[in-house]
């Protein structure tokens, strides 16, 4: 079998990344590649950086979170520029917990299992590689070994600070094992693996009358007393609380706020100071990214206890909102459908776009300006061109709110629906319509939904219905208006001619009399009515449309029916304007004649080829537009 190979191979490539040596040599190591001593923060965040940087827009979009983490481009740039970037610059905020504040199935844990896995991967690399003192349970940094008056003097050598003490065990072992000659002590790669437990944690509050803080910091081994002889001996002690095998990468704090205060003191000194107390020794050092997530309700109530200060003070809160983009959203619902069990049903195009908009309207707030409504300003968030509002006006929208996505519908609730509605319908297809009634009756059962939410969100489901019949109309219009191509590269042809006269104030000729006369107004003006070119916005359109042409042509390309996306839009809603009466009753008579017939035929299998539809979801789209155009 193939993947019986692939499994050999891996294990064989495994075999080669591993080292070991002497400290004396490790320090060659240090030396031709310096970033193999580098700290769990700069780790995480050079891990991130690797992975690639897209600047658009004068705004970051990070790789590593590509294909995982949807609409979040804003929280994400600000998370790795505010926190990982300086904390791996060795600046105070490293001596910060991590906590990430958002609502439920936004991300959150998603993100912190990215970071894991990530750094899993990433110390397979030569860039993440790892070196730790062979046989520590806590997988120690070699470089403590270098005795505190010696530091100043490496770091002038090697260009490398050293923070952090020997544990205790390593120290006796120094002693013991290797005579205190540093240079003899063993050392090896290490590669992290949080099955394995090494340098990634996790910790999760249980019953706090069960659960013990040797869950986190180890504890004495009771059976190996009488070999040591004392409960100071580091031999008697297991070095393996959840702070152990964490360090020199993350550890993952689940539910933190709602951990027993005993299990929170031992982070301030960790965050602070970076070390722990650990039975009867000394403090044991180290380095460690402890990164939590809560809801904002539980923090609200951790901020207003008095006693919390201390921790709070040393928490750098980084809120994580739900995705406000209906292009990102629906991205979310195709990867949960692609890893659940009903991957292999049709979902008809815009099923899962429309689900997205109903979605989006419940998270966003109200604009406070009065020449925007809430559709407006999900279109403006998605990107799309709104006319009158550009780019200044989106960063204004998002400045009226700075906790708009913190609360509204999560992505599981449309996923539970779209299952229900797959498993309901028992049909291989389904439509937005059988989305959006799944949904609204959801919203019945929903528990921690308010009546006036509930009133909300039904008015949501009725606009996102009004956006899929706009939708629908447009689908069965392009698929029509593509049977009269000719006609559209036509009536384009007779327009551009029309916008080239007005905008140069020349006439055109009449290809049949010769006849010089006035440019077409009336028009010029039936197609750019189509996509709500004003009457005080023509000018500029029109000059757009020329300046495109102008530029098509120093390029040596020919300006089409397709260089245009809105102007496109324009004629073929034109032409539907047109054609609406055939459409009309070619996709609502019940009986149609061999004519109609043949256009329906022809329709549904454009639908099919072209648009993503199947014989199903292509007749049920039919039925449904010829119902709205007979209203």
């Amino acid at each position: 079998m193939d993947i019986l190979k692939k499994i050999q191979k891996y294990r064989e490539e495994e075999q080669k990344l591993k080292w070991e040596g002497t400290f004396a040599e490790y320090l060659e190591i240090v030396k031709e590649k310096p970033w193999v001593a580098q700290s769990a923060h700069s780790r995480v965040y050079n891990m991130i950086k690797d992975a690639g940087v897209e600047e658009i827009d004068g705004k970051k979009k990070y790789n590593f979170f590509s294909g995982q983490l949807f609409g979040l481009e804003e929280a994400l740039e600000r998370l790795v520029e505010e926190y990982f970037h300086p904390a791996a610059k060795r600046l105070d905020v490293r001596k910060r917990i991590l906590l990430l504040m958002g609502p439920v199935s936004g991300g959150k844990s998603t993100l912190v299992t990215m970071l894991k896995r990530g750094l899993e991967a990433y110390s397979y690399t030569d860039r993440g590689a790892v070196y730790a003192i062979k046989g520590c349970p806590m997988h120690e940094d070699p470089l403590h070994l270098i005795p505190h008056n010696l530091r100043d003097e490496f770091y002038k050598e090697y260009g490398i600070r050293i923070e952090g003490n020997l544990s205790p065990l390593n120290m006796m072992r120094l002693e013991k094992e290797y005579g205190g000659r540093i240079e003899d002590v063993m050392v090896e790669r290490i590669f992290f693996s949080e099955d394995k437990r090494v340098g990634i944690g996790t910790f999760s509050p249980s019953d706090p009358k069960s659960q013990d803080i040797a869950d986190l910091t180890g504890s004495i081994d009771f059976s190996t007393i009488a070999q040591y002889g004392s409960e100071s001996d580091p031999r008697a002690y297991r070095f393996d609380g959840e702070l152990n095998k964490a360090n020199r990468g993350i550890m993952e704090f689940q539910e933190m706020l709602k951990c027993d205060e005993k299990f929170l003191w031992h982070l301030l000194s960790l965050t602070q100071e970076g070390n722990f107390k650990a039975g009867r020794f000394a403090l044991i050092s180290a380095d460690e990214l402890i990164v939590a997530h809560t809801n904002e309700t539980e923090y609200r109530s951790f901020i207003a206890n008095k006693k919390n200060e201390a921790l709070h003070s040393r928490i750098i809160v980084m809120p994580i909102p739900y995705n406000l983009k209906v292009s990102e959203e629906e991205r979310i619902y195709e990867k949960m459908i692609r890893e659940s069990d009903v991957a292999d049903v049709h979902i008809a195009p815009h099923t899962l776009r429309v689900a997205a908009m109903f979605t989006i309207l419940t998270r966003l707030k109200e604009p406070k300006r009065g020449d925007i409504d809430l559709v407006k300003k999900m279109r403006l968030y998605d990107g799309e061109l709104v006319e009158g509002f550009n780019e200044v006006d989106v960063e204004e929208l998002k400045k009226e709110y700075p906790d708009e996505g913190m609360s509204g519908i999560d992505p599981r609730y449309v996923i539970n629906r779209i299952s229900s509605c797959i498993i309901r319908k028992e049909v291989p297809s389904i439509n937005a319509l059988d989305v959006l009634r799944a949904l609204k009756e959801g919203l019945e059962h929903h528990p921690s939904i308010s009546k006036e939410d509930r009133e909300r969100y039904l008015n949501f489901i009725s606009i996102a219905r009004k956006e899929y019949d706009e939708i629908a109309k447009r689908e069965v219009q392009k698929a029509f208006v593509y049977s009269y191509e000719e006609s559209a590269k036509t009536l384009m042809d007779n327009y551009l001619d029309n916008v080239e006269a007005y905008c140069n104030k020349a006439k055109i000729r009449d290809p049949l009399t010769g006849e010089e006369m006035n440019p077409d107004e009336k028009l010029m003006r039936s197609i750019e009515e189509q996509i709500g070119i004003s009457e005080n916005a023509k000018k500029a359109f029109r000059e757009e449309i020329l300046i495109r042409i102008s530029a098509y042509a120093r390029k040596g390309q020919r300006f089409d029916y397709n260089s245009h996306e809105r102007l496109r839009e324009a004629i073929q809603k034109k032409l539907f304007a047109d054609l609406k009466d055939i459409v009309k009753i070619t996709t609502s008579t019940k009986t149609p004649d061999e004519q109609q017939l043949k256009k329906i035929n022809e329709v549904v299998a454009r639908l099919i080829d072209e648009y993503g539809y199947n014989s199903t979801s292509a007749n049920e789209l039919l039925r449904y537009v010829g119902s709205l155009l007979n209203r």
